[in-house]
């Protein structure tokens, strides 16, 4: 059985067992979507009061109860090196793509200079980490070799941990994560979730550090090509478990794991519309949940085909969309306008968690 939360409420004051805080977060909830799967499909779903889960999860099934231990307990901090990322609230991860060919943002900062003093200025612009990616993962994209990635990230993450900035390295290769994590990134985000390169398991069990399992419908290469599922949500849960199993017995703790549901990567514009509308399930892994959906195609589709340079109000909409579900790290293109919106919707949350006379 699945637990997807639902009926989010602005405050738990006068709900006294009728609602339940996601994740240790700003979000509580009033209800869950129990939903029952056949294989790689929904059989059946109910909707189910917090009030009556409560009183009834001794009775039901161990996935169950399983589950909704990991949707309420609060999710351990980033400790990255010297810097602490607090995942009860809502974090900016800039993105930092070094290379001459991605999909937004290609060549713009492919410069090792130039993207040093990027990252710099969304670091003083909110973001909490910076993730630096040298091989670009767009539809279409061919596959970079590992020497080359290394002499585009390494000079960059480098300086930008010697700023005293947190930094990710997205990659799917094993040597790029180790020349990365000894250049001083402190984060490996890989669009492949361990499953490209043998090796990246041991890497990061070893160095200790926290990874992000995505998942994807095959290689960059293809993965646009008619991406069909039964029942997406569904499918991209088991599969994500999957993985995180997956990385717990190559050594690596579940409190140094986080998902990302992979927006856009194998997933129509419908795909990626139930997906977000259903972001909420994720947190019964019992991981951080990341979500990349700034400047994706589903928002040019969504808006008269807009050039990917014209999709920040589509961006920070689904980055809205993603925090009202509780999601912990949002990756962005545009750090000042998200951390502004973000900054909005925390003062929002604040007043709503202010008791008012009366409330307890």
């Amino acid at each position: 059985m699945l637990l997807r939360p639902t009926g989010f409420v602005d405050s738990p004051f006068g709900h006294d067992g009728k609602v339940a805080r996601l994740a240790g977060g700003l979000n509580w909830f009033s209800a869950v979507e129990a939903i029952e799967w056949d294989g790689s499909r929904r059989a059946s779903t109910e909707l189910i009061p917090v009030e009556r889960l409560i009183e009834t999860i001794g009775n039901m099934p161990s996935d169950a109860k399983a589950a909704w231990e990991r949707l309420t307990f609060s999710r351990q901090p980033l400790q990255l090196g010297d810097r602490i990322v607090r995942l009860d609230q809502p974090q900016v991860m800039g993105i930092l793509n070094v290379t001459p060919d991605s999909f937004s943002d290609g060549g713009q900062f492919a410069d090792p200079s130039g993207a040093v003093e990027a990252g710099v200025r969304m670091a003083s612009e909110g973001a909490a980490i910076l993730d630096v990616g040298g091989e670009s993962t767009r539809p279409g994209a061919q596959q970079v070799w590992a020497q080359d990635e290394i002499e585009r990230v390494r000079p960059v993450v480098e300086r930008l941990a010697m700023s005293g900035s947190a930094v990710s390295i997205d990659t799917r290769k094993s040597e790029v994560m180790s020349a990365a994590l000894q250049a001083g990134a402190r984060v490996v985000n890989d669009v492949s979730a361990l499953t490209f390169d043998p090796r990246s398991a041991e890497v990061i069990a070893r160095a200790g550090a926290p990874v992000i399992l995505m998942h994807h419908l095959g290689p960059p290469e293809t993965m646009q090509q008619d991406p069909s599922y039964d029942d997406v949500l569904v499918e991209v849960y088991l599969w994500l478990e999957e993985r995180v199993a997956a990385a717990e017995s190559a050594g690596i703790d579940r409190s140094r794991i986080l998902i990302d549901p992979g927006f856009g990567f194998g997933k129509t514009v419908a795909h990626n519309l139930e997906l977000m509308n259903g972001l909420a399930l994720f947190h019964s892994l019992g991981c951080p949940v990341v979500i990349g959906a700034s400047r994706k195609r589903t928002i040019g589709a969504l808006s008269n085909e807009a050039p990917a340079d014209e999709r920040l109000g589509g961006s920070i909409a689904f980055a809205f969309k993603a925090v009202e579900q509780g999601a912990q790290i949002v990756r962005v293109h545009d750090v000042p306008e998200t951390v502004q919106a973000l900054r909005v919707w925390r003062g929002l949350r604040d007043q709503a968690l202010t008791p008012r006379l009366g409330q307890a």
